[in-house]
């Protein structure tokens, strides 16, 4: 009778033992990562406009045969913000800005939202506007300044990697505040 009784107390408590919560998948983790503050200082070179520069981006020729296309790089978050000048006049200025909006808005297949925020500085004849695209697009922020005569700016930020707007939220927003930096401190020479 003792071997019963003893498989019957082994039975009772592993029934008990087993008697927990379902085990879940736990949703996936990203690492944290801390931005610095920020830090500006003014870019001068040959590019025929001035601007303020983040203390952590380099800037760097894009082409040869563009000597004023332009990459500033954020080599610690594997970064580049693609930029490109033009001349333009008073006649292709509405196809110009109709180019740099149909490159933006093609990401509207991988992207949940496009929200555009206009930008204009009298003073120094700046206008513009900075587009930030949500979602998993490959591009999150694409931007253009002019001054309406005679020059164009237009810039677009590619992280190096497959795009994963959660796991660069932190960088993607530090980045994109220094584009605001850019355009607002944006001069024509």
């Amino acid at each position: 009778m003792k071997p019963k009784f003893t498989f019957l107390i082994l039975a009772s408590a592993l029934m008990l033992a087993s008697c927990s919560d379902q085990p879940f998948p736990l949703a996936y983790g990203y690492f944290r990562i801390d931005v610095p503050e920020a830090g500006y200082q003014t870019y001068t070179s040959e590019l025929p406009y001035v601007f303020e520069l983040s203390d952590y981006a380099t800037v760097i020729p894009a082409s040869p045969n563009e000597p004023y296309w332009v990459n500033i790089e954020y080599p610690e978050w594997n970064a580049t913000i693609h930029c490109s000048y033009k001349k333009i006049d008073a006649q292709n200025l509405a196809a110009t800005i109709e180019d740099t909006r149909t490159l933006v808005y093609k990401h509207t297949i991988r992207a949940d939202a496009i929200a555009e925020e206009y930008f204009e500085n009298p003073e120094h004849h700046v206008y513009g506007i900075l587009y930030e695209i949500a979602g998993n697009a490959a591009s999150s922020a694409q931007f253009f300044v002019t001054d309406s005569i005679h020059n164009f700016v237009r810039g677009s930020l590619y992280f190096n990697n497959l795009p994963n707007a959660d796991s660069i939220a932190p960088v993607n927003t530090f980045i994109t505040n220094d584009i605001r930096q850019i355009m607002e401190t944006l001069t024509w020479k």
